[in-house]
């Protein structure tokens, strides 16, 4: 099935649709670097990275918001996100500036004080094809590319760069252009720094042109010269994972997608990410036969320093159905009596199924199940999965009901997990939708996926498409702690607080703060759009911030016929919401 794919050249197609530099700059005075020291070990005021620090916990120690005062929260500023597109931001604050990027890689730093815009860069991307439809829908959905360190702001780009900006202007430092965009590559989530380096997953490992290539990466932070490569869908030091992929040869493999931004562990130098679906997602298609087809659907443990594979864990092996596991891995250390035990947690992907593993060994400890599935059918001891073969087609056209659907249990919405509780919070959506192979042309800037999705349905006797899932987590189970239900999705990542909050929200709009202990809804807000995007807290001259993003959301499009009573606005409404309490 071999594709030959004749090279577009990019200056024929292409048109320049924006400016490479700040389009307002008036510059920050006495900005203070981002040490290594400090990115190991966050000031508890600050949101340095994606998910707060390296362990991706979405957790923050501030406490000022809280049970008893979050119902006095009040709105300080509001700020509307300078492009349209799906809502799946990252707010970072550093030194009172606030760092946005938003699709189309645009990156401003705002006042996090009062929303002042300081500056803005625009990127120069390039005006695809009409036919690429694929490729150019992934400049709609940049989730978190930018990252801290020391006086720069690293962003990975749509058109596969990594460019360094200078935090105090928004001017270009350096930029590197790391693989080739008119193949189909792309950035769609930011990197992690780490030892010196800028670690980065590449996306656009679906689309016609990138066959045989999926990539974690690691480049010099000051130079952006390569130090390592790892492709996910070829790895000839392990003939078991170049056998999972049957007759296969590596120029024919599509997908393994690193989706979302890995973790990293200083104490051992290893970085931890999640790798998506295979490609074409029905093995009828991709000619894999019974192949587990490694490292799809899997999390991978790197070590830093050389990119070398410490261990893997397959999640669903053999995926027919585009229930890829590519999402946020989360860092747990629990001491029991006497005995430190490293976990890494995670609900890695759509058919919602929660794993704990020890991440020093990759040895599976449990799983928890959290929505309504029906392709896994059971997990041994050791910690084989085993998935469900009557849900295989073995024929074009042949339809199957599969649960959960291709747009939830878990997506990219991540996940948050509190020390102070010790549990893991999760939202998560209900819902169900037939898969059939079809016989289809691969075409340049296009996806591989040569299935037919049906509409997205409620499983039956479900009526509610929304769950926030409360798990207990320790070394030996999670048990569920309590759960919350509503009739619309979630389409929020969710925070954790040491205020014994979870703030989180959902397509009808309301931003919702639950109580980590009874999960009673203590506080809700109704904003302008469905939340979005990683809501994040900080604080400033002994005030703390609470940020909401809201706009556009393929979580609650995808699913909306499952609640119609909820109108979804018309327009994107990309903002962002702070609120803090009234000063005493």
């Amino acid at each position: 099935m071999k594709i030959e794919l004749m090279k577009t050249l990019f200056a024929a197609t292409t048109a320049l649709v924006a400016i490479s530099a700040p389009a307002y700059a008036q510059g920050i005075k006495d900005y203070t670097p981002v040490t290594a020291e400090m990115l190991a070990n966050p000031p508890a005021e600050e949101w340095l990275m994606f998910r707060g620090a390296y362990n991706n916990q979405g957790y923050s120690p501030l406490d000022l918001i809280n049970k008893d005062t979050v119902g006095k929260l009040q709105l300080a500023w509001a700020w509307p996100m300078a492009e349209a597109g799906i809502q799946e931001t990252a707010p970072l604050v550093h030194d009172g500036i606030m760092f946005l990027q938003t699709n189309n890689n645009i990156v401003e730093a705002l006042d996090a004080k009062t929303g002042t815009l300081i500056w803005q860069y625009r990127h120069t991307l390039a005006e695809l094809p009409a036919s690429w439809s694929y490729q150019a829908n992934q400049a709609r959905r940049q989730k978190n590319s930018i990252a801290l360190y020391e006086d720069k702001v690293i962003l990975t780009t749509a058109d596969a760069k990594i460019v360094v900006l200078n935090a105090a202007d928004g001017r270009i430092v350096w930029e590197k252009q790391v693989l080739d965009y008119n193949l189909g590559y792309s950035y769609t989530v930011g990197p992690v720094i780490a030892d010196g380096k800028i670690i980065s997953a590449i996306s656009g490992c679906s689309i016609a042109g990138t066959a045989g290539g999926c990539f974690i990466m690691a480049h010099d932070v000051n130079t952006g010269d390569e130090v390592w490569r790892f492709n996910t869908i070829d790895d000839p030091n392990n003939p078991a994972q170049q056998a999972s992929w049957g007759d296969v040869p590596p120029e024919n493999r599509w997908g393994g997608t690193p989706w979302t931004t890995g973790a990293y562990d200083p104490e051992t130098n290893t970085t931890y990410w999640g790798i998506g679906m295979p490609g074409p997602y029905s093995e009828l298609i991709r000619g894999s036969g019974d192949g587990s087809v490694l490292y799809t659907n899997s999390t991978l443990a790197l070590d830093v320093g050389t990119g070398k594979l410490k261990w893997y864990y397959q999640h669903l092996p053999r995926d027919n159905w585009d229930l890829d596991s590519p999402f946020e891995r989360i860092l747990v250390d629990q001491e029991i009596d006497g005995v430190k035990h490293k976990l890494l947690v995670t609900v890695p992907g759509k058919n919602g199924i929660a794993f704990a593993l020890d991440r020093d060994t990759g040895k599976y400890l449990w799983s928890k199940e959290t929505v309504v599935q029906n392709v896994v059918k059971s997990i041994d001891a050791d910690g084989t999965v085993h998935i469900n073969e009557d849900l295989i087609s073995n024929a074009v056209g042949e339809e199957h009901l599969i649960c959960s659907s291709v747009s939830g249990g878990k997506l990219w919405q991540a996940g948050s997990y509190s020390p102070l509780t010790q549990a893991y919070f999760v939202p998560l959506t209900e819902a169900c939708n037939t898969v059939a192979p079809t016989q289809t042309e691969f075409t340049a800037g296009n996806a591989v996926g040569a299935v037919k999705f049906g509409p997205r349905v409620l499983p039956e006797g479900i009526t509610d498409a929304g769950l926030m899932q409360a798990l207990a987590v320790n070394p030996t189970q999670g048990e569920s702690k309590w759960q919350y239900r509503s009739r619309p999705s979630m389409t929020s990542s969710v925070l954790a607080t040491a205020g014994g909050l979870v703030f989180g929200g959902d397509a009808a709009r309301a931003v919702k703060a639950w109580d980590q202990e009874t999960g009673d809804v203590v506080w809700s807000q109704t904003l302008n759009a469905p939340i979005g995007g990683y809501p994040m807290t900080y604080e400033i001259d002994g005030e703390q911030y609470l940020a909401i993003p809201t706009g556009y959301s393929n979580a609650a499009s995808s699913i909306s016929s499952a609640f119609p009573e909820i109108p979804l606005p018309t327009g994107s409404g990309n903002s962002i919401f702070v609120f803090k309490l009234p000063k005493s």
